[in-house]
């Protein structure tokens, strides 16, 4: 049994050395070259979790992780020079569950040689574009965590691997230096950032990844990969692959042993004597013997010329063991301080589509993150009855599962086929459904009422079976942020005359207005304490009339400048600040330009044109609600696109309800939706967005901070990713949009911020998926995607204040749960982590 390899951090220099017994010796007046043999299992794709485990449905893709994986534990054993690297937890935990004692005790050994390491270590290897950095904390956390308690230390990766993420995003490693990574490796940059770096020997860098913490808090030395994830040319030696083996046998005709090995290297853009080649690609090494008996001669031939004076060693390696000896070459290396966004692969090949791609299956990923962040609150405050209570069993973890394997960066991203995007999602709801119970449970041990806790699924489509049947009822709500929040509350109800008072029995301000789809009675509520009580005084039907509106949107935004002290006489245009919210389309690239046959699809975004099309210069409104506690107004911008604006009492923010779809294609033409909002702000070409829902970076239209841009596509080459807020501003004024889910955005034209608010493609943009990104919908042809707003207006200096609050209150919502007839006096839910107070 080895002792556990422990390294330096290659950018500071601290620590010391433990052991490097695990790593295979180097020769320092030589060019190493490391071989990593390695595997990229996909946690979904083209095939669910479940089929790339088992090997299922391989007429879609020949892949079976169970296999890779007793394969290569089978090879290892054979030669104790070989090495190879795992990264996906979410499939390593199910294999090694259905391991005897007898392999479990050699993967242990291996583990703890350092000959089997694992790297990364997360549930899955995370998309970085569309991911909140609490899900990807969280999902991290969860293979962590099976990893230490399985292998101890010795388990424990050293180094972030994100071989195959399109573009990186700053938060992420930030987050990783925090955790304690050594380094971060990549393969994937825009190519023309990769052409510079080859050139002026870049591809390793320190990346500085916070501005707000000291360095060096949040650096990270990180390697750009020099074949992304893939062998050199020539070296796949997979079932999978074309190439050819080394055929060693100097008596046969086709021996080629001179030939591989004179081809082997070509490294030139790397700083120091040590070069990492990967030995490996998507779910290889599910026969693990085809690699290692062509690495083993490729090694035995290549070190053979040593002796007649050649200056290169290859080696079996690992990511960490190579780290280790740029550590201690001492070299400086070049600085980083923003991030790898936008991502393209040629000219007029961006991956920023997949910000906005499946827009419903990105919003109920983020509800997910937010009723597991409650649903583990709600376990600790209830104790351990809150697993076996009243109501069942229950359980958080098959949630922290369903939320692991949807941040992979082919689940929430958008970029999987349709079939594997419902799998996702039908994992998400069985979490929920355990989670459920939990909470039903332990709102039952906290309130002492054993009455259940009915949850509404469909409040987005504003149904709710309990509030529009019943004639008297009870919602509590659970807040799991830290502080008090006003949270604005709608519900579908069957009446129009409610007295609805809080725990205490004080009268809440409500309204019952007209839900614009459904044309169901809506019940506005805010400022909600932990439980509040509806009891129905009269029913009659409520019937929307076709009078002259009482207020417009006019008055709506003429109301929500003057909150804020601003003249509308004094501004220019309509309303000045928002020349309305207009919705535009892109027309999607069908592949027929001449500058390039590239399409539109699930991770490519290239419209036919640089000019969006406006769905409809006037916008018909149907409805307008004025009371007390909200002001409304819903606008027709064509039958398949329609928005509400909203302003409630007391709040200082706009809330932009819009609906799209079923996007009309029988014009043969994808589309791709937008929001845009144009102001008189004096934003010069720049923008501002989130990493991952924590720092904000600036950006700048055509323009990368660390390299000369030559701009290919005016549009798709400006779009970055928002997780939950952009901003435009200048010396005055700033405004904000905090958003319910990733969405990609862009400011284009001075004082502009348009976000991409859904897509329907009929091409396939050949990037693997092998379908058009074209989602149906439940009813109708095609996906309705509907999602939320908030837009603020404030001075620069305190709009922080502002919309920091508001992107933390979308991301973790307060959870509504409803119980029929009015509960006890003795049932009131006492224990909240913060009121519903504003």
């Amino acid at each position: 049994m080895g002792e556990c390899l422990l390294l330096l951090h290659p950018s500071t220099g601290n620590g010391l050395v433990e052991s490097l017994q695990s790593c295979p010796a180097t020769n320092p007046s030589m060019l190493n070259v490391h071989l990593v043999p390695h595997t990229h299992d996909d946690v979904g794709w083209l095939k669910t979790v479940d089929q790339y485990y088992y090997g299922d449905r391989n007429n879609i893709q020949h892949a079976g992780v169970q296999y890779i994986l007793d394969s290569v534990i089978d090879q290892l054993q054979k030669d104790p020079a070989r090495r190879f690297i795992y990264v996906e937890t979410a499939f390593f935990y199910r294999w090694w569950k259905q391991q005897n004692q007898s392999t479990q005790r050699i993967v242990t050994q291996l583990v703890n040689e350092g000959r089997l390491e694992f790297i990364n270590g997360g549930w899955c290897m995370s998309d970085e574009a569309t991911t909140h950095y609490s899900a990807v904390i969280d999902q991290m956390t969860l293979g962590l965590r099976f990893l230490n308690d399985t292998f101890g230390e010795c388990g424990r990766p050293r180094v972030a691997w994100h071989i195959d993420p399109f573009g990186h995003a700053r938060e992420h490693a930030s987050i990783f230096a925090q955790m304690g990574y050594d380094g971060f490796f990549f393969g994937r940059l825009d190519y023309q950032d990769k052409a510079r770096r080859m050139k002026t020997k870049e591809m390793e860098m320190l990346w500085r990844a916070s501005e707000s913490l000291t360095p060096p808090l949040a650096d990270l030395f990180t390697g750009v990969l020099p074949n992304g994830y893939n062998p050199p040319e020539g070296f796949c030696w997979d079932q999978s692959c074309d190439d050819a083996p080394i055929r060693d046998d100097p008596d046969l005709e086709d021996y080629n042993v001179d030939e591989i090995v004179q081809k082997f290297l070509n490294a030139g853009f790397y700083k120091a004597n040590h070069i990492i080649m990967t030995m490996g690609s998507d779910f290889q090494y599910e026969n693990a013997n085809l690699w290692y008996k062509n690495m083993d001669k490729l090694i035995k031939y290549v070190n053979a010329l040593q002796a007649k004076g050649s200056k290169v060693n290859v080696l079996y390696s690992t990511p960490s063991c190579y780290l280790q000896e740029l550590n201690l070459a001492n070299l400086t290396w070049p600085l980083k301080t923003d991030d790898f966004f936008p991502y393209a692969d040629d000219a007029h090949d961006f991956w920023t589509g997949y910000f906005t791609s499946r827009p419903a299956l990105k919003l109920y990923e983020r509800l997910s993150n937010s009723r597991l962040q409650t649903c583990n609150q709600l376990e600790v405050l209830g104790g351990p009855k809150s697993k076996s209570g009243p109501f069942g069993e229950g359980d958080s973890d098959t949630m922290k599962r369903a939320m692991g394997v949807a941040q992979h960066h082919d689940a929430v991203s958008g970029t999987e086929k349709q079939h594997v995007a419902y799998d996702y999602a039908r994992r998400l709801a069985t979490g929920w459904a355990h989670c459920e119970v939990l909470v039903r449970n332990s709102l039952a041990i906290l309130s002492g009422s054993e009455a259940p806790h009915v949850f509404c699924e469909n409040l987005n489509i504003s149904v709710c079976p309990l509030t529009e049947s019943s004639h008297k009822f009870s919602m509590n709500v659970y807040n799991p942020l830290g502080r008090t929040v006003s949270w604005p509350v709608r519900l579908p109800v069957n009446g129009s005359v409610y007295s609805v008072t809080d725990a205490n029995g004080r009268a809440v301000d409500s309204q019952v207005g007209n839900v614009f789809i459904s044309l169901k009675c809506t019940c506005y509520i805010y400022d909600m304490k932990s439980s509040c009580l509806l009891p129905l005084l009269s029913v009659r039907w409520f019937h929307s009339s076709s009078a002259k509106p009482t207020a417009t949107l006019f008055d709506i935004l003429h109301y929500f400048l003057n909150y804020f002290g601003v003249s509308v006489n004094t501004m220019v245009g309509i309303m000045c600040v928002f020349v309305l919210f207009d919705n535009h389309r892109y027309n999607a690239s069908a592949g027929n330009n001449k500058e390039s046959p590239q399409t539109s699809g699930a991770y490519i975004f290239r419209p036919n044109s640089s000019d969006p099309f406006v769905i409809n210069k006037t916008a018909e409104t149907q409805i307008v609600t004025v009371s007390s506690t909200v002001q409304e107004v819903t606008q027709w911008f064509s039958p398949w696109v329609s928005q509400v604006v909203r302003l409630y009492e007391g709040h200082r923010e706009l809330e932009l309800e819009w609906t799209v779809g079923p996007v009309p294609v029988a014009d043969g033409l994808g589309k791709e939706v937008i929001t845009r909002l144009d102001t008189d702000i004096k934003s010069s070409d720049y923008f501002y967005t989130d990493s991952n829902g924590r720092e904000v970076l600036e950006r700048r239209k055509d323009y990368r901070p660390t390299w000369e841009l030559k701009q290919t596509e005016p549009v798709a080459g400006n779009y970055y990713p928002i997780n939950s807020r952009a901003y435009i501003k200048d010396d005055k004024h700033q405004l904000t949009v905090v958003t319910d889910r990733s969405q990609g955005a862009s400011s284009l034209y001075n004082g502009s911020l348009e976000i991409m608010l859904h897509r329907r493609l009929l091409y396939d943009d050949y990037r693997g998926v092998g379908e058009p990104l074209s989602e149906p919908g439940d009813f109708s042809d095609g996906l309705v995607a509907r999602g939320r707003l908030l837009l603020t207006f404030t001075p620069p200096d305190t709009a922080a204040d502002v919309h920091r609050p508001l992107a933390q209150g979308m991301v973790l919502q307060p959870l509504l749960s409803f119980q029929d007839g009015t509960p006890s006096a003795n049932t009131k839910l006492e224990v909240c982590r913060g009121s519903m107070d504003g």
